[in-house]
């Protein structure tokens, strides 16, 4: 732990390396008048004779020699770095919907709100990373887009998983995935896992809620589809007291739900402006289909219900 140096001035003689420092100033010394450092400065000799603690910790070193741009454009930079950002921001959300999920099989609502407080966070940082692309020209993009070659971020694994536990699944998802065993066998797991929404349910009908058994029962591996039983028993549970713990979840869900949208949104209108409507670099429609995408109700019987409390 680092040391506070003594009050006095004329008591402070701190050694340094190096030859004269001038007219009767020893060698190797600082005037006991040169300007102090601060109380409790930091340690300079933590990790001198090796990686520090912060970089065994952290990885810094491996992350920022992660960025090898294919271009000599000097945008591609930002638009790598971003892309990398928000891969691990997909990886933070990810964990904290499984902890919540986790948490609604064992009836934990307070754990299971904290995960989605967390992460309501975390996807606001997430969407705040569209920022340094979001005003990019067709010319500025066109600059280094062919470095991408038939890469698209519909690709990115993790945020599949990510779609997967907001009950979005499709098996068809899985094929860019074959080529990457571990990859392949984390989206096969997600995929036949109950979604984040089908816990929200069954823990509903252990409360006695009307959920149908065909909700219940249906294979998770298929996509969730809206259902009006589900939408009731929304409304009757808004209907109740404001301060219950199932609005409080709903209300969790929910800003979870909106921030998903503008996710999706600020995507859409950063791809327009920079490619307006040029088909995919992944061979999607592009904007088309990113509008079809942002029409998509995260937790849909969460906000149909409200017509009807």
């Amino acid at each position: 732990m680092s040391q506070p140096f003594p009050t006095d001035p004329a008591d402070r003689v701190v050694t340094v390396p190096g030859g004269p420092d001038g007219p009767g100033v020893p060698a190797g010394a600082v005037p006991a008048d040169a300007e102090p450092e601060p109380p409790f400065a930091p340690d300079l000799s933590i990790g001198s004779r090796s990686t520090t603690p912060y970089e065994d910790y952290v990885q810094a070193d491996v992350l920022t020699h992660l960025q090898h741009p294919l271009s000599d454009d000097p945008g591609e930079m930002v638009f790598l770095v971003t892309t990398q950002v928000m891969e691990l921001w997909f990886t933070v959300i990810v964990h904290e919907w499984r902890t919540a999920a986790e948490a609604l099989r064992r009836d934990d609502l307070t754990v299971v709100r904290d995960a989605l407080r967390r992460s309501a966070y975390e996807l606001e940082a997430l969407n705040a990373a569209w920022k340094p692309l979001a005003r990019l020209t067709p010319a500025q993009f066109n600059a280094y887009r062919s470095a991408l070659g038939e890469g698209s971020g519909f690709q990115s694994a993790m945020y599949r998983r990510l779609e997967f536990l907001l009950g979005e699944k499709s098996a068809s998802m899985l094929v860019p995935h074959r080529g990457a065993p571990r990859e392949r066998a984390e989206l096969e797991k997600a995929l036949q896992e109950p979604s984040l929404w089908d816990e929200v349910l069954r823990l509903l009908a252990r409360r006695g809620y009307a959920i149908p058994d065909a909700v219940l029962r249906r294979d998770p591996a298929l996509r969730y589809e809206p259902d009006p039983a589900v939408e009731a028993v929304w409304a009757e549970i808004y209907a109740g007291s404001q301060e219950s713990d199932l609005v409080l979840l709903g209300e969790a869900l929910t800003d979870v739900a909106e921030l998903v949208w503008r996710w999706r949104n600020d995507h859409l209108v950063a791809t327009r402006r920079a490619m307006g409507a040029k088909m995919g670099t992944g061979g999607s429609a592009g904007v088309a289909w990113l509008e079809k995408r942002a029409r998509k109700n995260v937790f849909p019987e969460l906000w149909t219900a409200r017509s009807h409390v």
